[in-house]
């Protein structure tokens, strides 16, 4: 019997453990997220603001921030493009302008994010959300 309750509690404190670590590597993943999607926005800004000549515009694809060919040698916006670390296969979801330009990215993941809030960091604002799809990382039009 006291076997029995030992393999109890030992599962017991082991979900409690396992829940929390869960916890934990979501919560990870959404900070990731918001850190890489700010990453996408000042990328692009970067872009926009050194394009050359006095039309200032948006790359057509995502690449073109990694290896910007409109100059002689290489500029990078950003070192890699990277994946949306709470998507399912890390691919993100494009916005683009009506002229076809990317504004910027969001997470194809459907999942409810932990912070139920709007956040504002440097750089970023976001609405309060009830997916993490619903989070834009555009960059600002009016500049």
């Amino acid at each position: 019997m006291a076997m029995l309750l030992l393999v109890a509690l030992t599962a017991a404190g082991l979900s409690t453990v396992a829940q929390s670590w869960a916890e934990s590597a979501r919560r990870d993943k959404e900070q990731q997220l918001l850190r890489i999607g700010a990453l996408y926005v000042h990328a692009l800004e970067d872009y926009r603001r050194k394009s050359p000549g006095t039309e200032k515009v948006l790359p057509m694809e995502l690449e073109e921030l990694v290896m910007d060919r409109r100059f002689v040698g290489t500029v990078r916006h950003i070192r890699r493009l990277y994946p949306d670390p709470v998507g399912t296969d890390g691919r993100w979801g494009v916005i683009r302008g009506d002229n076809g330009r990317i504004q910027g990215v969001h997470s194809l993941s459907a999942d409810e994010p932990l912070i139920g809030a709007s956040i504002e960091r440097p750089g970023l604002q976001l609405p309060a959300a009830r997916r993490y799809a619903d989070w834009r990382f555009v960059v600002d039009s009016k500049r």
